[in-house]
C-alpha cells in the first residue's frame, strides 16, 4: 500500500448500481458520477495503520457530510456497491477496516482498541481537504460497538448516529442469562476465520459446504475449548479469553464496557433493531439509558433476524433518510418508536417504548398443562429430564445467522420427551402484548446446577406452534427452600405481538436450548474444561403456594 493509497477512480454508475439502489430504497441519485480512494492508510497514535477506502460524490461543493462506517468484515462484497448507492445521494463514505482485519497492520483484539481507533480515525478526517466538520457514523452489529467506544467524544462534529442491532456492550449478548451464547461466539469467530488474509474473495460452493461442516461439528464439539480449532483449524485467542472471563463485572469486561458513555453523546441516534436479533436486549438498555437521560433516541424493531437481508435493506434507505433530515435540521417522522406488530403484519408508531400504559399480566401454569389468568387451585409437579448428552435443540429464535433464526414450527421440538408445554384454551379476544416479557418458574431439581429455558408461543387454529420470544436462565447452586424447590426468574426477548382470536397462548419448558446456549454439564464445571455430562431431573411445580407463571406485558 503506499503512503497515499491506490490513484483515485472516477466512475459513472452503472445498471447494476442502479439495481442496487432500488433494491436499498434509496431516493433518486443527487448525482452518476462517483470517485472511488482505495486503501488510504489512516495512521494510529502506536504507530498502526489502518486502510480506508474513500467514495465522494461529483456533487460535493464543500458541503458533503461524511459517513464513517468502521468494520472488521473487509470492504468487499456488496460493501462497495453499497458505498457508491449512498455516496450518490450526497455523502462522503469512508469505509474502514478495524485493526488487524483485511490488510490492516496490528492484531485484532475485539472490543480492545474501538475507542483510541475511532478517535485517531476522526483526527484524520480532519486533515482531508473534503471533509467539512459534519459527521454521521453508520454502525452495524460490531460497527456499532466500534462506534459507542468512540461517540461520547467526538464532539459537535457528529451529526447523527444510525445504530443497528448492536449494544455498547457485548457481555449481555455473550453470556445470556449466565450461560455461554455459544451459537453467537463460535459462528462470529467461524465467520471471521473464513474471511481469511483475502475477505474479497469468494469461497467455492464445495469451500462453503466444508466451512459451515467444520462449523456444524464445532458447535456440537467438547470440550468447548477445543470448539475454535474444530471451526476454524487454529486457536483464537480471544474466543479462548471469552471462555476463561465469563465474570461479566471482572475488569476484562469492565474495560471493554461503554454503558457509562452512553448518555454523553449528544448527537441525535436513531436504533434499528430486529425482534428475533441476538442484540436486542442490550439495544434496548442503552434506548432505556437514553430516555432516562432525557434524550430518548428514534426506535424501530422490525420482524428481523440479525443478518436477514431485509433487515440491511431498511437500514440502509432509513440511514440516509437519517443522515438527510439531521444534517438539514428537520424532523423525519411524528413519533419517534415505530414496532412491527407480530401475528398482524402492521406497523405501529408511538411516543416512546414500552407504550405508555403497559403493565404485565400473569398467566399462570397449570397441573397437566393447562395455563390460564388464575392461579393453580392445587398442587401440581410436571417432571421431565434433561440429558446433556443429548441436548435440547435450539429451534429458530434469536440466532446470528438468519438461516437458523426466526419463527419456525415448534410441534417437533414439542414432541421431545425433555420439554414441557402450557397452553391456554381458545382465545375469546385479542390479546397483544408489548414490551418485557419475564417469567417465574418453581423447579425442583436432583442437581445443583441447570438450565431453564421459557419459550412464549402463539398456536394458530391449525395447531402450529409458532416461537414469539424465549430466554434461559442458568442456575448455580442457588438456594432452595425446605422442600428443594427454586424461584427461577427468566427474562425473555421483548415483544410486540397480536394473538388473534381462536389462537391459544402456549409456554415451553425445557432445561436448554443447544447450541444457542452451552449446554449445562451439571457438574458446574468451567466452561472450557472437560466434565462428565450429567442428567438433572427436573420437577415444575405449580399450586397455590408455587405460583409458576409468565408476565406479558399488555397495553390497556
Amino acid at each position: 500500500m503506499s503512503s497515499n493509497g491506490h490513484p483515485p477512480v472516477k466512475r459513472r454508475l452503472t445498471p447494476l448500481d442502479e439495481a442496487m439502489r432500488r433494491l436499498l430504497g434509496l431516493p433518486a441519485p443527487a448525482t452518476r458520477r462517483i470517485t472511488i480512494e482505495r486503501d488510504l492508510p489512516v495512521p494510529m497514535r502506536d504507530g498502526v495503520c489502518l486502510p480506508a477506502d474513500h467514495y465522494s460524490p461529483a456533487t460535493d461543493r464543500g458541503k458533503s457530510p461524511t459517513i464513517l462506517i468502521r468494520t472488521p468484515y473487509g470492504r468487499g462484497g456488496s460493501n462497495p456497491r453499497v458505498a457508491r448507492a449512498v455516496a450518490a445521494q450526497g455523502f462522503h463514505v469512508v469505509l474502514q477496516s478495524c485493526r488487524g482485519t483485511a490488510a490492516g497492520t496490528g492484531e485484532f483484539a475485539p472490543m480492545r482498541h474501538e475507542r483510541a481507533d475511532g478517535l485517531d480515525t476522526i483526527a484524520w478526517l480532519a486533515d482531508q481537504p473534503w471533509y467539512t466538520g459534519q459527521l454521521c457514523v453508520f454502525g452495524f452489529s460490531y460497527c456499532g460497538y466500534a462506534t459507542w467506544g468512540f461517540a461520547a467524544d467526538a464532539g459537535d462534529q457528529l451529526v447523527a448516529l444510525m445504530m443497528a442491532a448492536t449494544a455498547a456492550q457485548f457481555t449481555g449478548s455473550l453470556y445470556t442469562g449466565g450461560a455461554f451464547s455459544l451459537d453467537s461466539a463460535l459462528t462470529w469467530v467461524w465467520g471471521l476465520g473464513a474471511l481469511g488474509s483475502d475477505p474479497e474473495r469468494q469461497p467455492t460452493l464445495i469451500e462453503s459446504w466444508l466451512r459451515r461442516s467444520r462449523l456444524h461439528a464445532a458447535l456440537a464439539h467438547l470440550p468447548l475449548a477445543e470448539a475454535d480449532r474444530v471451526a476454524t483449524g487454529q486457536r483464537v485467542g480471544f474466543f479462548q479469553e471469552w471462555l476463561a472471563e465469563n465474570d461479566t463485572a471482572g475488569e476484562y469486561w469492565l474495560e471493554r464496557d461503554h454503558r457509562s458513555r452512553v448518555t454523553d453523546v449528544q448527537a441525535p441516534i436513531h436504533m434499528i433493531g430486529g425482534w428475533y436479533d441476538v442484540m436486542l436486549p442490550c439495544q434496548l438498555d442503552d434506548y432505556a439509558a437514553l430516555c432516562k437521560a432525557g434524550r430518548p433516541p428514534h426506535l424501530t424493531i422490525g420482524p428481523w433476524k440479525h443478518n436477514s437481508s431485509g433487515f440491511f435493506r431498511c437500514l440502509v434507505s432509513e440511514a440516509v433518510a437519517w443522515y438527510k433530515a439531521n444534517a438539514e435540521g428537520r424532523p423525519v417522522r411524528e413519533h419517534p418508536v415505530r414496532v412491527h406488530i407480530g401475528g398482524s403484519n402492521q406497523w405501529r408508531d408511538y411516543p416512546q417504548w414500552p407504550p405508555p400504559g403497559a403493565r404485565p399480566k400473569p398467566w399462570y401454569l397449570h397441573a397437566g398443562g393447562g395455563l390460564h389468568t388464575t392461579p393453580a387451585a392445587w398442587d401440581g409437579r410436571d417432571v421431565f429430564t434433561y440429558d446433556p448428552n443429548d441436548p435440547t435443540p435450539a429451534l429458530g429464535g434469536p440466532r446470528l445467522a438468519a438461516a437458523a433464526a426466526g419463527r419456525q414450527d415448534n410441534r417437533r421440538l414439542e414432541a421431545r420427551p425433555d420439554v414441557r408445554t402450557y397452553t391456554s384454551d381458545p382465545l375469546d379476544a385479542v390479546v397483544e402484548v408489548l414490551g418485557p416479557v419475564t417469567a417465574t418458574v418453581y423447579v425442583g431439581a436432583s442437581r445443583d446446577h441447570f438450565d431453564i429455558f421459557v419459550r412464549l408461543c402463539d398456536v394458530d387454529t391449525s395447531g402450529r406452534s409458532w416461537n414469539v420470544c424465549d430466554g434461559l436462565t442458568r442456575v448455580s447452586a442457588s438456594a432452595a427452600d425446605t422442600s428443594g424447590v427454586r424461584r427461577v426468574e427468566v427474562t425473555l426477548w421483548p415483544t410486540a405481538y397480536h394473538f388473534k382470536p381462536g389462537h391459544r397462548i402456549r409456554i415451553q419448558i425445557s432445561g436448554g436450548a443447544h447450541p444457542r446456549f452451552a449446554r449445562n454439564p451439571g457438574t458446574g464445571a468451567a466452561l472450557g474444561e472437560p466434565s462428565d455430562l450429567v442428567p438433572v431431573r427436573l420437577e415444575v411445580h405449580t399450586s397455590p403456594l408455587y405460583e409458576s407463571a409468565i408476565a406479558l406485558s399488555v397495553a390497556p
